[in-house]
């Protein structure tokens, strides 16, 4: 069996290309899926548009029991998890989103710290910033500022936030570690990493791990539960946890499988025999850690 192997910066421009059309879509009033290639070719981890929410396996029924008053900002919500809801944010804390997308959890965030906090929202693609700041100015929400920017390479100074929350992006870089370092330095003593993500539950074929099309889908990028605690450990982190929050069954796997594009799986392999390799072997998770 062939196994492609890709780039860091080819798969950061996989994902960023991939996210851009989902928000140029979004910006468009055109609904797409972030699970599957389509005609538009659009995505990257989740679903994307209100239409999908309830339908995407990984995607519904995330802020279902919350208050969210940015319906826009819903509908291009790509997330696989709700951090705001468990990061216990407090009035007057600044707040750090890597990979904000279309800003919903910012938004969330900037209601849940007012007053006096700050949430920022940090992405690399220019598309999901103005499609984040048309979201910021129709609500009217004035405490949340957009950066463009990697996640690698955080544009705030050092101990600059007290909360760091992303939502189903960590898993999409090709450097984690960089991603968990600069976390640690942005958040002040006593700071909190609070983060929506894919994980493994236990390892995949090496061979799909080299597929930019499951890179995009969260699922061959994705870390191993007991490595990511290892790896916030690593860095200085205290107290770091995995707490698995949705598990995908073999229908939510062959719904997800029934849009991947045949091509871009290794050579000789199946969508069937995908789904038989990937069954069992992934969840969504919130990963909770602390700066001493």
């Amino acid at each position: 069996m062939t196994t492609t192997h890709f780039s860091d910066d080819e798969v950061r421009e996989a994902v960023r290309s991939r996210y851009a059309e989902a928000a140029s879509l979004s910006l468009a009033g055109s609904p797409s899926s972030c699970c599957g290639s389509g005609e538009s070719g659009a995505g990257g981890c989740c679903g994307e548009g209100s239409k999908l929410q309830g339908v995407d396996p990984i995607t519904s029924g995330l802020y279902e029991d919350a208050d969210v008053p940015f319906d826009a900002a819903l509908a291009a919500s790509l997330g696989c998890g709700n951090p705001t809801a468990l990061a216990e944010l407090r009035p007057g804390e600044d707040v750090l989103d890597l990979g904000s997308g279309g800003g919903l959890d910012v938004l969330l965030s900037a209601r849940r710290i007012a007053p006096g906090g700050t949430a920022y929202g940090l992405d690399m693609t220019a598309e999901m910033l103005e499609l984040a700041e048309k979201h910021r100015a129709e609500a009217g929400v004035e405490n949340a500022r957009f950066m463009l920017g990697s996640i690698e390479d955080v544009p705030l100074p050092d101990a600059s936030v007290d909360v760091v929350i992303s939502n189903c992006v960590i898993n999409l870089s090709p450097d984690k570690d960089a991603v968990l370092r600069e976390s640690f330095r942005v958040l002040r003593p006593g700071g909190r990493f609070a983060v929506s993500d894919i994980v493994l539950t236990r390892d995949i074929d090496e061979s799909l791990r080299g597929v930019v099309a499951l890179w995009t889908g969260c699922i061959s990028g994705a870390l191993r539960d007991d490595d990511y605690v290892a790896r916030l450990g690593a860095i200085g982190f205290e107290d770091a946890s995995v707490e698995v929050t949705r598990r995908y069954d073999r229908e939510a796997l062959e719904g997800m499988a029934g849009q991947l594009d045949p091509s871009h799986l290794p050579e000789g392999m199946t969508l069937a025999e995908t789904v038989d390799a990937l069954d069992g072997s992934f969840a969504s998770a919130f990963i909770r850690a602390r700066k001493p």
